[in-house]
């Protein structure tokens, strides 16, 4: 299997199944001198493990991280970063009765007629418990980014069809209930819409936004590499992920150039825009401005309600999937969105420090 590596020169390689031994993850290209311990990344992914409320897998891990190189004395050395999470609450016979039944909304079918064979104790990599890897390296990302002081903030925007006004959002709270919304009064009315996705054997989406502040203008490239394409690439990645929009997404296909355009304006000697349509990104650059994208979320595949399927010697049945599975996966991929593109920015940002001969002569003191 090819594509389990991501990035350039900030480089991570996920590896691991759902019900194997561990999940983990080996960064390439971290700077030496980051200070970094085990419970930075151990914050990130607390905030990814299941557990943390009704809403969520009833799989009881730890996920608890173990630096297993890279890192020294409380600071990175330079070399490869190696990370894992032992799995400790594996139930295969959870699945026994879908091993040769093809789940809806799955990889099932496409795995085995790619590979000829798969992994059906969880999805294996294609389980989100995938993301854990990613988490782990997001976090690593984010402590280098916070260094540069650029910081990113993430949240659910909606849960089903319960969404929080911009109007509405209070920062402060995101953490303060289970389901990462900047609000509290509409986060209950989301655990209301989804507490009657549970009486029904059902499940629900939502949409993920992310905020980067700090940015210097410029991150990304003008062709292939654009700072809008790589994320979108980065956070499609993500197994439960439908749709990426950047600024004001679908809805510029209703505007004007007269409205959508953001005019520029200089105060204190400085250029600013009066608008951010453009979402932080002209060109596939940086502008300077707020980075705002947004990510839709499928409901969770895995339903308690009989649906209608075939098995692999191709005949018609139906199915009624067993096992923990989380009703909603917006919670839990909110931080999965904001390590991506911590990954992601961090991976352009390196790049980007030989875009002009004055700044290589400036490192070399030339």
């Amino acid at each position: 299997m090819s594509g389990s590596i991501y990035g350039r020169l900030f480089q991570v390689s996920t590896w691991g199944e759902s019900h194997g031994a561990a999940i983990g993850v080996v960064i390439d290209g971290c700077p030496a001198g980051l200070k970094l311990q085990e419970s930075d990344i151990q914050a990130f992914l607390n905030r990814r493990k299941p557990g943390q409320s009704k809403y969520t897998t009833m799989r009881q891990e730890t996920d608890q991280v173990e630096i297993l190189s890279g890192i020294f004395e409380g600071y990175t050395t330079g070399t490869p970063i190696s990370l894992m999470v032992r799995n400790q609450d594996q139930r295969s016979r959870d699945y026994s009765n879908i091993a040769s039944v093809y789940r809806p909304g799955h990889a099932d079918y496409t795995f085995t007629q790619k590979y000829g064979f798969r992994d059906y104790r969880g999805g294996g990599r294609s389980s989100g418990r995938e993301t854990i890897g990613r988490v782990a390296a997001g976090a690593v990302a984010s402590a280098l980014l916070n260094e540069l002081g650029i910081h990113i903030c993430t949240y659910a925007k909606s849960i089903g069809p319960i969404c929080v006004d911009e109007s509405d959002y209070h920062y402060n709270e995101i953490n303060e209930n289970k389901l990462y919304m900047p609000n509290n009064e509409i986060a209950k009315h989301a655990s209301e819409y989804l507490d009657k996705m549970l009486e029904n054997s059902d499940s629900a989406g939502g949409i993920i936004e992310c905020r980067v502040e700090g940015l210097p203008v410029g991150i990304g490239e003008p062709v292939f590499d654009k700072l809008d394409s790589c994320l979108a690439q980065a956070i499609f990645s993500i197994g439960a992920v439908k749709a990426f929009e950047i600024g004001d997404g679908f809805h510029v296909a209703e505007l004007n150039g007269s409205t959508n355009n953001d005019a520029f304006y200089v105060k204190d000697n400085e250029i600013h825009k009066k608008t951010n349509h453009s979402g932080g990104v002209l060109g596939g650059m940086s502008d300077g401005d707020t980075l705002i994208f947004r990510t839709a979320i499928k409901p969770t595949p895995s339903i308690a309600q009989p649906q209608q399927t075939v098995t692999e010697d191709k005949k018609n049945t139906e199915l009624v999937i067993k096992g923990r599975h989380d009703p909603i996966i917006v919670p839990r991929a909110v931080v999965v969105v904001e390590s991506m593109a911590a990954i992601t920015i961090a991976d352009l940002l390196l790049q980007n420090m030989h875009s002009r001969l004055d700044g290589i002569k400036k490192f070399y003191d030339c």
